[in-house]
């Protein structure tokens, strides 16, 4: 197993482009938290001209809703959910300006269309693990609708978050590499 590859935010389409399906990452800097509704807000924030609440270029977007932080921790357990959720609204948010995703599951073809075309990349972290991601996040800020509990939109700063390159910006596939490898 080779050395994980340490990146840090904001992403730059260089980084991006020097990661290759099948990568283990560690994550440093800013990372944003949402889920379905806060996806669905953006894009209705982006199709009515106004400002999304954080600059999305260069940004990576982490699909948890964090159960609550006991006394003393920064958050709860925080891990990934079913990324096909936001299909619908990620090539948008892609094509704003947003470098990558992390959530779990296989992405929709729209959804990998968008990351070849703009250089972005999905990562996946390891379901099961919330209380292990947990401990790589030292802040976290909600920014924006509180109304929603731990759904609310969420500035986190990580340090060396393990996460897996899924999806590059060259179009390959580790979920269909690896189903193609086991169907020999």
């Amino acid at each position: 197993m080779t050395e994980p590859i340490k990146i840090s935010t904001p992403l730059t389409d260089a980084s991006v482009r020097s990661l290759k399906a099948g990568d283990n990452v560690l994550i440093t800097g800013t990372i944003y938290a949402g889920r379905d509704i806060v996806h669905q807000r953006l894009v209705e924030l982006l199709q009515q001209g106004k400002p999304l609440p954080f600059d999305i270029c260069g940004q990576i977007i982490y699909y948890v809703g964090p159960a609550p932080a006991r006394p003393g921790q920064v958050i709860g357990p925080a891990g990934p959910t079913t990324s096909y959720r936001m299909d619908g609204y990620t090539p948008q948010l892609v094509e704003r300006g947003l470098k990558g995703m992390i959530g779990k599951g296989n992405r929709s073809q729209a959804v990998v269309d968008a990351i070849v075309k703009n250089q972005a990349v999905y990562f996946a972290a390891i379901g099961g693990a919330a209380a292990l991601i947990a401990r790589t996040i030292q802040k976290a800020e909600v920014i924006a609708w509180p109304e929603l509990g731990p759904e609310a939109l969420q500035r986190l700063e990580v340090v060396d978050m393990p996460v897996i390159v899924i999806n590059d910006s060259n179009g390959n596939d580790l979920y269909a590499e690896g189903q193609k490898h086991y169907a020999r």
